[in-house]
């Protein structure tokens, strides 16, 4: 098992991953380091390879596919993930790296958002999104993550083989992320300078489409992972519009002793059932997802159980 590995995801960055192999070789000599090539049309993997690092390659498109990737086939104490883009200073590793193996924390966070992040992207969306984003997730999950979208993070052996990559692009961010704040595990934020692309490299993210797959993402672990608050609010909505579909024909009836629309009634007596079920539903998946966090916590201790005896 390595000590330090340094993950690499990498398409068509041939501009700039030279010299990112390079940063991280100076400032984590010990460390090995991958870059996993996800189909790139250009010398990324030759240039890579040249510069010293281990190259590998994940033919199924897509940041989520290849991260999977890496983290079934790469054992270490210690991972550092960061793009090829050389948009984050290899500096700010061995404090990453440090939190880690010193503090024990399971999940890293490179925080770009709270220092050069805003004046160097020169994408307003982008930045439009990163807060949108952030602030949707520390509201729903009740946590202080700084930055959500950011690529550079560090992460524990016990993170890696524990964490299910179910995103297949950019969304794989936000997916880590509410995975560990669900699952109670240790996090800090390292608050690191952030530097926009050079001239003539190409982002491969897609502001709109990347950005609406990650509010699905959002949407879809909320449901997930807390289904009570979801299928409450669900259920109050639910509610509401049976009562405002009620109300005319209650007035009605205490002014004149009739009932004058059975056909809304009905339709308001359905939507109020519907609601009480969806309440229902949401404390029947909220004992459940309980009970699967009981079991992760007793997955952990297998993996920790056997990375000490291997």
């Amino acid at each position: 098992m390595e000590r330090i590995a340094v993950l690499i995801p990498c398409y068509n960055e041939a501009q700039t991953i030279e010299k990112v192999v390079t940063d991280w070789k100076r400032e984590l000599p010990e460390a090995a380091i991958y870059v996993y090539d996800n189909n790139s049309s250009d010398e990324t993997a030759a240039i890579a390879e040249k510069a010293g690092a281990v190259v590998r390659h994940e033919y199924m498109q897509g940041k989520g596919n290849v991260i999977r990737r890496m983290f079934r086939e790469i054992d270490a104490e210690a991972y550092i993930m960061v793009d090829g883009d050389d948009t984050y200073p290899a500096e700010y590793g061995r404090q990453m790296v440090d939190e880690v193996l010193i503090k024990n924390v399971d999940m890293v966070v490179g925080d770009r958002l709270s220092s050069t992040y805003f004046n160097e992207n020169k994408r307003p969306f982008h930045n439009f999104g990163n807060s949108l984003v952030r602030g949707s997730i520390n509201r729903l999950f009740a946590s202080d993550i700084r930055d959500i979208m950011t690529g550079y993070r560090a992460f524990s052996y016990l993170f890696v083989k524990s964490f299910p990559v179910l995103s297949q692009g950019f969304e794989i961010e936000t997916e880590m992320t509410i995975h560990a704040v669900h699952n109670n595990m240790s996090i800090s934020n390292v608050v690191i300078e952030y530097r926009d692309r050079p001239e003539g490299s190409e982002s491969k993210l897609n502001t709109y489409v990347d950005g609406a797959k990650v509010l699905r993402t959002i949407f879809r672990l909320y449901k997930n992972y807390k289904p009570l608050g979801f299928f409450s609010l669900l259920s109050g909505i639910l509610l509401l519009i049976s009562f405002i579909m009620f109300l005319p024909i209650l007035v009605k009836f205490v002014h004149t002793g009739l009932v004058p629309n059975f056909p809304t009634l009905i339709v308001s007596g359905f939507i109020a059932l519907t609601a009480i079920i969806s309440l229902f539903v949401g404390l029947i998946l909220s004992t459940m997802v309980e009970k699967g966090r009981q079991e992760y916590e007793f997955r952990l201790q297998i993996i920790d159980h056997w990375r000490k005896n291997r």
